[in-house]
């Protein structure tokens, strides 16, 4: 199984903890992370899976794979800057977000017009037509954020 972790490329120091527990526990669980393969979160979660013997997928922005982060097991390479980040949703079964910028909110948006399952950790929140859009599962921790996204990804 492959699960998409996005998130903010200058993270927070909690953001990072955060993905580096989501990183952990995906490994433990034998679950295969894919992510924008560079620095944020994206390292974080890499570092974590790492930690524990999980493989790591990066879906670069451009053409060198030495811009990925050193957690990276298989850079890809896709020269299509912020449009990679389809890419990076579409080969998860689900997907988490951690914190985020814009970069996150159109992955996050990109996910669900898919019908991919978002699980939001400490992430943006979406109101439509003044109402919560409720779009994104919310989790309050790490262990809540993993066991979702794989319960979400058996599902699809």
């Amino acid at each position: 199984m492959i699960i998409a972790v996005i998130g903010e490329s200058s993270a927070s120091p909690k953001n990072a903890m955060l993905a580096e527990e989501v990183g952990s526990l995906l490994a433990k669980a034998n679950v295969t992370v894919v992510c924008g393969g560079q620095e944020g979160v994206m390292r974080a979660v890499c570092k974590g899976a790492k930690k524990h013997g999980g493989t790591t997928i990066g879906i670069l922005p451009g053409m060198d794979s030495l811009d990925s982060n050193e957690y990276v097991d298989i850079p890809i390479c896709t020269g299509l800057g912020n449009g990679r980040n389809l890419l990076v949703t579409r080969a998860g079964k689900s997907v988490i977000a951690i914190g985020g910028s814009y970069g996150t909110l159109s992955e996050i948006g990109l996910a669900l017009s898919d019908s991919k399952s978002v699980i939001g950790l400490n992430t943006w929140s979406l109101l439509r037509d003044e109402h919560l859009d409720c779009g994104i599962i919310v989790a309050n921790n790490p262990e809540e954020a993993v066991q979702l996204a794989i319960c979400q990804a058996n599902k699809k």
